[in-house]
């Protein structure tokens, strides 16, 4: 049942919403002033689609469709749970467990396909879906999970569980409905029950506000250049893109900076103009908190002030406490100790590096005649560059020819795929798309069966939300006997037409790292939906994605893909000796970026009062005073996301965004482990697949980590990839095969 009901409720709150780029189109069918009548009897959502692995029919879905089929969808899934709840006979596994994960197919079909496009493609139509029916989809949770003859048959077969003849993933699965229910409030009274529906339904509606406001202001932020001039430093692709943009805000001559969602803009690493790149920072930073329309302090206040009463309801100090009591970490206590223990050697390496770049600016600024200026947060991505180029003898342009994106992906990604696994991947165009640079591909086994098909969406767009993620339309499980249907979303500038997409290596690893969640999606083995794929742990499911990262720089890998692509000609080894080298190269800044985002995250979410929540007035006080407190404040480093367009912690990672670094412990130990065994064998790929990515949710995420490493996790490996150990802190940054792990891909 979760795929159906958590995901109607979980997507519906946590999906970001996106900026409009078509006419409004409501889902009654109204447009432009006029009515059409949704075609029942046509809706394509009813029913699974006739493609191949049921593949979604993205030609003939339309807007008008969604409404409808939410609408029937919950009614049914209503009817089924009335029948399950009101049964004559006695409970059993098959008639309640069994028939709930049965149920809610046409409301899980719809809800997967729609809030997967409000994330790729969204438009003024979905969006006012989304706000329309988020709260009614925290009601229809609600109508479930709080039914209390439904909860007594679960209730019934929990206590029974060990008697039933189950096996492991059976008995699993009634602890997780029992879990399930109990977390949201089937043992509260009436009159409590009542409080709770009334603030899933205000958080609902207050989430989709805020990733509403979020992508609006995003869009509408975006920085206009008069001149070409002050561009000097971008590439001529980049300045291009730029007249593009601004040619669709029907500014011609003129150029246009587009924001991303994070604190820093990537061109602030490259233009020469300090004056424009304090401008994109300035421009980035006070999103969300400058009294406009789009002003998010009001919304967290309320969204903090309904969760600290909805953790009390259900008996936990605070929502941290509450988040955390099914994750690996299982208690603030544990992530404020390794968060803690990360910090101070993370701020202490960002200090060592900007008295660098400091010293790069001074000495510029002496050469030139002209005084010094002190180090700000809009000079250091610019500065850094020049250090990296000072230190290790190359920049990114250098690099990009050889990583062209296709290329990247076919004869890397795939490659390296097919290596470890077996796998073989075709492409193929007979299938619809709802963007036209979307690319799909067939995936086949090591024993030619096929497994999945593989979407992949490389470009950034208006329509699409920032980041980069993996979803799946469709996931594998034996009850339905369902294959999966899994994509990758990146947000790669799209060059102009006729010109090459040229992947930076950060952007290189995240393709890499985005195809471990593919992976963890088209090799699920389970029997029930509910552990299909992904669903496992939040802090647990970026750990196999950031496993996949190690092959980016195999050398095997690395040789097959990293080719320049107009000649074909290999990458200098010298130019990769070099990249290797800078891998640890900036690591202070990343860490102490990262750590300034997770620590707000918690002190927001281990807040134990309403009483304690500020008021939209106090919100930027309380996130510069928590940083203060936990030692990670650092003017030069501002946190990589600010409280007002912290999209994570209003959504599906609220007091999870530690999970990234808590996941990177278990990736480290596994690379370490892997690299002990061989590396890039069958055997290893095999192990890792069959201990653990075909396992879904169906066994305790830490003893899967344990069936593949044969020993609980350790995070010493972690900090010396990190370079924060007192070891690493002396010895050179030259380290050949070390992870960059950059944060621009969340």
């Amino acid at each position: 049942m979760k795929h159906p009901l958590a995901l109607a409720l979980s997507v519906a709150l946590s999906t970001l919403a996106l900026g409009a780029c078509q006419a409004p189109t409501r889902h009654d069918g109204t447009k432009g002033g006029t009515t059409v009548a949704p075609d029942v009897a046509a809706n394509p959502l009813f029913e699974p689609s006739p493609l191949p692995f049921q593949y979604p029919q993205f030609d003939k879905i339309k807007d008008t469709d969604f409404g409808p089929a939410f609408d029937r969808g919950m009614a049914d899934q209503l009817k089924e749970i009335d029948a399950i709840a009101n049964d004559p006979e006695a409970p059993t596994f098959d008639n309640t467990i069994v028939a709930m994960e049965k149920g809610g197919q046409v409301l899980e079909r719809a809800t997967t396909i729609f809030f997967s496009l409000v994330g790729a493609d969204t438009n003024d139509a979905r969006k006012k879906i989304q706000a329309d029916y988020s709260s009614k989809f925290a009601a229809h949770h609600d109508a479930i999970y709080l039914n209390p003859k439904l909860f007594a048959r679960i209730e019934a077969l929990y206590r029974q569980r060990a008697s039933l003849g189950l096996d492991a993933e059976g008995v699993r699965l009634v602890e997780r409905y029992y879990d399930d229910f109990v977390r949201a409030g089937a043992k509260l009274s009436d009159a409590d029950k009542a409080r709770l529906k009334q603030i899933n339904g205000e958080l609902a509606t207050l989430g989709t506000k805020f990733s509403q406001n979020v992508l609006a202001e995003v869009n509408e932020s975006a920085i206009v250049v008069d001149t070409k001039e002050e561009l000097d430093g971008l590439s001529d692709e980049a300045i291009s893109a730029a007249a593009e943009a601004a040619k669709a805000r029907k500014l011609d001559g003129k150029y246009v900076l587009a924001l991303q969602n994070t604190t820093g803009q990537p061109p602030e690493a490259f233009l020469t103009h300090r004056a424009l790149r304090q401008r994109l920072h300035e421009a980035s930073v006070v999103r969300g908190s400058r009294g406009n329309a789009w002003d998010n302090t009001g919304i967290v206040s309320q969204i903090m002030k309904l969760r600290v009463e909805r953790a009390k309801m259900l008996g936990y100090p605070n929502f941290a406490a509450y988040s955390l009591a099914t994750q690996t970490a299982k208690t603030p206590e544990a992530v404020n100790a390794m968060l803690g223990q990360l910090a101070p050697p993370a701020v202490a390496n960002a200090k060592r590096e900007a008295a660098d770049l400091q010293a790069v600016i001074d000495e510029e600024q002496k050469a030139k005649g002209q005084p010094t200026f002190k180090l700000e947060p809009w000079d250091w991505a610019f500065y850094t560059e020049k250090v990296r180029q000072k230190k290790f003898s190359f920049d990114e342009s250098q690099i990009k020819p050889y990583l062209e994106a296709k290329n990247v992906l076919e004869n890397g990604v795939f490659h390296a795929a097919g290596q470890l696994y077996g796998l073989t991947f075709k492409q193929r165009t007979d299938l619809p798309v709802y963007q036209p640079d979307v690319l799909v591909y067939d995936v086949f086994d090591a024993d030619g069966s096929q497994l999945a098909i593989f979407i992949e969406d490389m470009y950034a767009r208006p329509s699409k939300r920032g980041g980069a993620w993996m979803n799946a339309y469709v996931q594998q499980n034996k009850l339905f006997g369902t294959h999966p249907v899994v994509a990758n979303h990146l947000n790669i500038p799209k060059p102009p037409e006729g010109k090459p997409t040229l992947l930076t290596w950060d952007e290189t690893r995240t393709m890499f790292h985005e195809f471990g969640h593919a992976l963890h999606g088209m090799f699920s083995n389970v029997t029930y939906p509910y552990f299909a794929g992904t669903s496992v742990p939040r802090d647990f499911v970026e750990f196999p994605s950031q496993v996949n990262e190690m092959w980016a720089d195999w050398p095997s890998v690395l040789a097959n893909y990293a080719k320049h692509y107009q000649s074909g000609a290999p990458m200098p080894k010298e130019l990769l000796d070099k990249v290797m080298a800078a891998a640890q190269f900036n690591e202070g800044f990343r860490t102490t970026e990262y750590l300034g985002a997770a620590m707000l995250d918690q002190n927001w979410h281990q807040i134990g009062s309403v009483e304690g929540v500020p008021a939209a007035n106090g919100v930027m006080a309380f996130e510069s005073a928590a940083m203060q407190k936990d030692g990670i404040a650092y003017p030069a480093v501002p946190p990589r996301y600010r409280t007002p367009y912290f999209s994570h912690i209003m959504s599906g990672y609220a007091a999870g965004y530690y999970a990234y670094i808590w996941s990177e412990v278990l990736d480290a130990n596994t690379v370490e482990w892997i690299k002990q065994h061989g590396g890039l064998k069958r055997e290893n790929g095999d192990r890792f697949r069959q201990t653990l990515l075909s396992r879904g949710g169906s066994k305790d995420a830490s003893e899967l980590f344990r069936d593949f490493t044969g020993h609980d996790p350790k995070i010493e490996p972690l900090l010396e990839r990190r370079g924060l150990t007192a070891a690493a802190a002396t010895k050179p940054t030259a380290k050949a095969g070390v992870k960059s792990k950059k944060k621009s891909r969340k």
